[in-house]
């Protein structure tokens, strides 16, 4: 098992970095896909139609989204941080993701790269 941990900077305070990663129709607009998401602890979401899923563990606004993603069964609980930082030209946003299973890994985070976070970064830059 892997953990992943990348440093983005997105220019935008970080009350609306947190809006648009937890917001479903916010979420909708930088996937371009359906999604089904409510901002509370417990709720399970889905993203991608069940691309990534999981369950919501912790909100505090503005400042951090704790995630169980789901990797099948008979994997270890996989948690997501997702931490926002006020930086002086917007926000530095800390992702952090434990118990990738190796197999999976490069793609998995190439992927993620690519659309969930390279979608978050496309939507605040256009």
């Amino acid at each position: 098992m892997k953990t992943f941990k990348k440093y983005y900077y997105i220019p935008a305070p970080p009350e609306e970095v947190y809006l648009a990663l937890t917001k479903a129709q916010s979420i909708q607009l930088w996937t371009g896909a359906d999604v089904e998401f409510t901002e509370e602890a417990g709720s399970e979401f889905s993203f991608w139609d069940g691309d990534i899923s999981g369950k919501n563990l912790e909100f505090e606004y503005g400042k951090k989204i704790v995630q169980q993603w789901y990797f099948g069964e008979e994997n270890e609980p996989s948690i997501v941080t997702i931490k926002l930082h006020e930086d002086k030209k917007g926000t530095s946003l800390e992702f952090v993701q434990t118990n990738i299973p190796e197999a999976d890994y490069d793609d998995f985070t190439s992927g993620l790269n690519e659309h969930y976070l390279g979608g978050l970064l496309d939507f605040f830059e256009e």
